[in-house]
């Protein structure tokens, strides 16, 4: 169960869509027409997926998990941050999703004509003994291990844990109860990949990336310990040195920005 969004697309002055990079992934026929994948099988329909609206999307898109809640063997989103908006969402809107499995019929406010579409399908008999135990779990007072309770087979959680993303770190281990991994495989942004991480079950303090040279060019600027720019002095001249390092000659223990030249040049 692995929660997308996509996100409006805005225009330039000139008149040029602009949008997130995701956006443009999920909007591209690389997801739209991908291969059919047994290990990345996804609970979510593409069409809920694709929607616009945060609201429904999120709706469906855990309405989806919780009907296949006997089947997912992976939690996840792209950022951590996104899979606690979705557990703040199941929390304030689990009766409306039990009432949806009971009855077999999306919920009214669901007016997206693709997300009716793709539901119906899994929607297509109502299902309460299913709804009772998704009611008895999310009725509790305390939602310390929901997780593991509502996907009781999950293996591990996936999404973005450093950086900013480290502040959720201890949310997420509450709502799984400590017993789910929370695995961070990648190291990208907008323009490339830059590395991955070799050890993925490791605790989130010490994930560390291992660079792919096949992706980028990539250079480094010295750093101080205090992340302070130009920290790094020429020994003849004792004055700032702000030349960029290559890859071969970083040394180990020092502080560096990353800087990475695509190969579309940019």
């Amino acid at each position: 169960m692995y929660l997308y969004f996509v996100k409006a697309e805005k225009s330039t002055p000139c008149g040029l869509p602009a949008r997130s990079v995701l956006t443009s992934y999920y909007k591209s026929k690389h997801f739209k027409c991908r291969t059919h994948d047994p290990w990345n099988d996804f609970t979510s329909p593409d069409q809920t997926i694709l929607c616009h609206d945060i609201n429904q999307s999120m709706h469906c898109q855990l309405l989806a998990g919780l009907i296949h809640r006997r089947q997912v063997l992976r939690l996840g989103a792209v950022f951590a941050s996104a899979l606690l908006r979705a557990i703040s969402f199941l929390e304030r809107n689990w009766k409306n999703l039990c009432n949806d499995i009971r009855n077999g019929q999306l919920s009214s406010f669901i007016t997206d004509p693709s997300c009716c579409s793709s539901m119906s399908t899994l929607l297509s008999s109502p299902d309460p003994c299913l709804a009772d135990e998704i009611t008895k779990i999310c009725s509790q007072k305390c939602w310390k291990g929901i997780l593991c309770k509502l996907w009781p087979k999950a293996k591990y959680i996936e999404a973005v844990v450093t950086g900013s993303m480290a502040q959720y770190v201890p949310a997420l281990e509450h709502y799984c109860e400590g017993k789910l991994p929370l695995v961070c495989t990648m190291y990208a942004s907008s323009e490339c990949y830059f590395g991955v991480n070799l050890k993925p079950l490791c605790d989130p303090n010490d994930v560390a990336f291992t660079l792919l040279p096949n992706m980028g060019y990539y250079e480094f600027i010295p750093l101080g310990h205090n992340g302070t720019l130009l920290m790094n002095f020429d020994e003849n001249e004792q004055v700032p040195n702000d030349k960029l390092v290559d890859l071969v000659n970083v040394k180990l223990g020092c502080f560096y920005e990353l800087v990475i030249t695509t190969f579309a040049g940019k």
